[in-house]
């Protein structure tokens, strides 16, 4: 599972804003062109996968996995087919982008609650931490070589990089095997079918005080940092003057700190416990956003920048593994993927509608005045953390086979929930 998320990881890095590229270079389409597709992707892919939720919730999630992997595959393999036949349009990269957004949220859905029934407890902070560091990695490294490709080779190079990056994630999935995960049955009662079941998501958050609290935590931090990246793009390349190289670098080696945070996590929960490391954690992700409207040109505005991004970003490796896994661990089994689709869909309605507030602001009082303000915001954030943790973990309504079986050895330390240490007998 890891490898196949590395594979899928690395090939959306590479293919990042892709289409837009491809909209701009081979379509000749302007910003308004531009930021439709961003936007109808975003909306109306969400919208398509509300219902997803009850469906991923109540089949066995593999399979799922799977099945989104090859229709990503083959969506996005559409459009290097189309460009070569000379026929691509707009049309068609808004409908793959739908698609891929769509399938995009069923597997995160899914992924998270196979990975809960595939390890025992103590172990999904070593694998969300692993995925964090997966993540960062490619991050580092997938962009730059993602623009040396298309100049290189052609503006839809990375499309079929990404393309083929979904199947080797199926492949991967599918050399796991079967017999991982117990069926799920869907529930006998009527009343639960239909839009009630696919708002449970939401439902089940804001019964949970501790998962509440995250939920406007962060989807308000990640869509304020997400909505204004293109303005802090337009601050440096446009007011400042940084040239597009210094622009990569300022964002590409601050990447290394994800990769440190992502290693820290698990002996920073052993020692001070899961609580406590997300609680400062979220504490300090949120004070470093601020200081990006302060950035002034020259070098030394430059080393500003590294210095603000590796620290939110070092932050938010230690924070994101740990949230991942309190999150898992205060979701019911049987409403893992539910939570997981209305946290995801909530997330992505949120930053369209703040990029477009953000981008208006940014029209008036400048794109300095408009960072400064989402830094100011994300400053009060903290307070949206669960500083008092009434409720226990959730269960399910059955007992999975992961949670009966001992740790897996493959996987290390039991660092998560504090409990005896093993000795690490197999590979890393």
């Amino acid at each position: 599972m890891w490898l196949s998320y590395g594979a899928g990881t690395l090939g959306s890095r590479l293919a990042l804003d892709a289409f837009q590229l491809v909209a701009i270079l081979v379509l000749g389409s302007g910003t308004v062109e531009v930021s439709v597709l961003a936007a109808v992707g975003l909306a109306a892919g969400s919208l398509v996968a509300l219902p997803l939720g009850p469906w991923v919730e109540f089949r066995r999630k593999r399979p799922v996995m799977i099945g989104t992997d090859v229709l990503r595959f083959l969506a996005l393999l559409s459009v290097p087919v189309a460009y070569g036949l000379g026929v691509l349009g707009f049309v068609q990269l808004a409908v793959v982008s739908v698609i891929v957004t769509a399938a995009n949220i069923a597997f995160t859905a899914a992924s998270g609650a196979y990975l809960k029934a595939l390890l025992p407890p103590a172990d999904l902070l070593v694998a969300n931490g692993r995925f964090e560091a997966t993540q960062w990695t490619a991050t580092a490294v997938g962009p730059p070589l993602g623009g040396a490709a298309i100049g290189v080779f052609g503006p839809v190079t990375t499309v079929v990089l990404d393309a083929f990056s979904h199947l080797l994630s199926a492949l991967g999935l599918r050399a796991i095997g079967p017999g991982h995960e117990p069926p799920r049955a869907r529930p006998v009662d009527a009343r639960r079918s239909g839009p009630r079941e696919a708002m449970e998501g939401w439902r089940h958050i804001l019964r949970r005080p501790p998962l509440r609290l995250l939920f406007f935590n962060t989807i308000l931090v990640n869509s304020l940092i997400m909505a204004t990246a293109p303005l802090l793009a337009v601050l440096l390349l446009r007011d400042l003057g940084f040239a597009p190289w210094q622009y990569g670098l300022a964002f590409a080696v601050p990447c290394l700190g994800g990769l440190l945070g992502s290693r820290l996590a698990p002996p920073l929960v052993a020692r001070f416990g899961q609580r406590r490391v997300l609680l400062a954690s979220g504490t300090v992700r949120a004070c470093w956003p601020v200081g990006l409207a302060g950035v002034q040109p020259g070098w030394w505005g430059l080393a500003l920048l590294v210095v603000i991004e590796f620290g939110l970003i070092t932050s938010m490796g230690v924070f994101n593994p740990v949230f991942a896994t309190y999150r898992l661990r205060h979701t019911a089994d049987d409403r893992v993927a539910r939570t997981l689709t209305a946290w995801t869909i909530t997330k992505g309605a949120t930053v369209a509608v703040l990029t477009v507030c953000w981008g208006l602001l940014a029209n008036t009082t400048g794109p300095r005045t408009a960072l400064a303000l989402a830094g100011a915001l994300i400053l009060a954030t903290p307070l949206l953390l669960p500083w008092r943790d009434g409720a226990p973990p959730a269960h399910g309504t059955g007992t999975s086979r992961a949670s009966t079986r001992r740790p897996l050895r493959t996987i290390g330390r039991r660092a998560a929930s504090g409990g005896p240490r093993r000795r690490r007998t197999g590979p890393p």
